[in-house]
């Protein structure tokens, strides 16, 4: 009897995209698999802001106990979702190619309101919120919960000027608005764009399988954003944004770190060559520690985030 890889997925209809991804990809190689759609606390939970929650793994936490459980093979996450240090036993074992990482802004009627003091702009993400709020100190940013479906509704119904996405999870579903402008100025959340593969370091099956998925490139550059983040998190939830792309064989890396409000920005850029990807994120992060970085992160960690 042929061996089943039992993929598990949240049940939103993005996750479930990204699901199905894996699944074709698997089955253009031959296997066989099963889809299994596991409820998050994230899910659930969608009348408190995303730090309030713990945010690190929120998302991940019930997916790794079905691992843990063996109740499924491998699970499949946005990797902007994924916690920097992985659960006892869980791997990485491959990332798709990235989709377009930036943010976009969707709007109501027009974008007048970019030229005006007062204006409301939705999102639950206090990195997004810190890079508005240091363009547009009186701006009005409500959080914004739920799933992309919910949350393009939301707007709708709160009559609000704006909110801001992820312009890959929107393109993806193909749910992306007419009205939307790219917010090239916005640094993305680390590894913002790409799908992520993990599974138990004993499953020798899973493990081999999914390797064949693997995107080199991606799989580099979300390596030194999530390293960026490791560094200078310490393990609370703050505005940090990263983005690593590699053109002609170099990496182009964008940082930055702010205080909650905004006001305060620490942004770093460096080009190295390819073969630097291992130390690159660390080291960028020190540099901005250095900076008045850990001051900012010593005012986010009393904040409680």
């Amino acid at each position: 009897m042929k061996k089943t890889i039992r993929i598990g997925t949240r049940e939103s209809q993005l996750a479930l995209w990204q699901a199905y991804t894996v699944e074709k990809q698997l089955h253009d190689l031959g296997y066989t698999t099963e889809i299994i759609k596991v409820k998050s606390e994230g899910d659930i939970v969608l009348d408190k802001p995303l730090y309030e929650l713990g945010i690190t793994g929120i998302f991940t936490k019930t997916l790794d106990i079905a691992l843990i459980n063996g109740t499924i093979d491998i699970a499949v996450h946005s990797m902007k979702d994924v916690p920097t240090i992985l659960a006892n036993g869980v791997i990485q074992t491959a990332v798709l190619e990235r989709h377009d990482p930036s943010d976009i802004l969707v709007f109501n009627r027009n974008t007048d309101f970019l030229n005006q003091e007062k204006a409301v702009v939705a999102t639950g993400s206090l990195r997004r919120k810190a890079q508005w709020l240091n363009r547009y100190p009186n701006h009005e940013i409500p959080d914004l919960r739920g799933n992309v479906n919910t949350r393009l509704q939301k707007l709708k119904d709160n009559g609000w000027d704006g909110a801001i996405f992820a312009q890959a999870g929107l393109e993806r579903i193909d749910v992306k608005p007419e009205n939307h402008i790219v917010l090239d100025w916005m640094i993305p959340a680390p590894s913002q764009g790409a799908v992520v593969v993990v599974c138990m370091n004993n499953n020798e099956f899973a493990i081999e399988a999914t390797q064949k998925l693997n995107h080199k490139p991606t799989e580099l550059c979300t390596y030194v954003e999530r390293d960026f983040l490791r560094t200078l998190e310490g393990g609370c939830t703050a505005p940090i944004g990263a983005l690593a792309e590699v053109k002609d064989g170099k990496i182009q890396f964008r940082g930055v770190l702010l205080s909650l409000d905004g006001k305060q920005k620490i942004e770093i850029e460096k080009t190295v060559d390819t073969s630097e990807f291992q130390s690159l994120g660390k080291t960028l992060a020190l540099e901005i520690l250095a900076q008045g970085g850990a001051e900012i992160m010593e005012e986010i960690r009393k904040a409680g985030m």
